[in-house]
């Protein structure tokens, strides 16, 4: 034997700070979500009278009948700008050319020394992808910008890197003192070294 349908008359034994807080907690939910608790508190409270939640709690009754049929279903709606609205990225636009830009990429990256993230670093810039796609065939059409192209890269797992040319070492003083021996070593004697060394120069006529 089935329930009969809740009324208006039978309204749910709470008090007005209970259904403010259901309210509440209502309004800090969005789409699906909402519609699922609207739905749930609809079925506790209010028998599953869509238009009981409306004067209780003051839900849309078609909200909340769109909730239960969710719930009843399993099938979430999706509202037209939810459905179709929001650009889709590159590399989803265009596969075919996302997957030789992955190709190109893993060539000439080298996975992070440390191990500390999952990044790899390449040393392909946003401008040579570009033009490597282009002859491999592919128009300028479906080819973005160089920033663009450096985000789809840094979104696949690599990161662009700038090779660090080799830098000269610091000065040291041991250095200096290396380069001082060197030349007192090289350097050939002056006449005055001669006399101290006590071998007299003569000068011919």
């Amino acid at each position: 034997m089935s329930m009969p349908p809740a009324t208006l008359k039978s309204q749910p034994s709470l008090s007005p700070s209970q259904i403010a807080d259901l309210r509440l907690a209502a309004s800090q939910l969005t789409g699906p979500k909402r519609r699922a608790f609207e739905a749930e508190m609809t079925l506790k409270y209010c028998g599953g009278n869509s238009l009981m939640a409306e004067a209780v709690f003051g839900w849309g009754r078609q909200t909340v009948a769109r909730g239960l049929g969710e719930r009843r279903t399993g099938i979430i709606c999706l509202g037209a700008q939810a459905a179709f609205s929001g650009r889709k990225r590159w590399e989803e636009q265009h596969p075919h050319v996302a997957q030789a830009l992955r190709q190109l990429a893993e060539a000439h990256a080298q996975q992070d020394p440390t191990f500390r993230t999952c990044l790899a670093y390449t040393r392909l810039t946003a401008q040579a992808a570009l033009e490597a796609l282009r002859d491999q065939g592919y128009g300028a059409e479906p080819l973005p910008s160089p920033s663009t192209m450096a985000a789809v890269l840094n979104r696949m797992g690599f990161r662009l890197r700038k090779v660090v040319k080799a830098k000269p070492q610091k000065k040291i003083k041991e250095t200096d003192a290396i380069f001082d021996n060197i030349k007192k070593k090289t350097r050939k004697p002056s006449h005055q070294d001669a006399s101290n060394d006590g071998v007299s120069i003569v000068k011919r006529r």
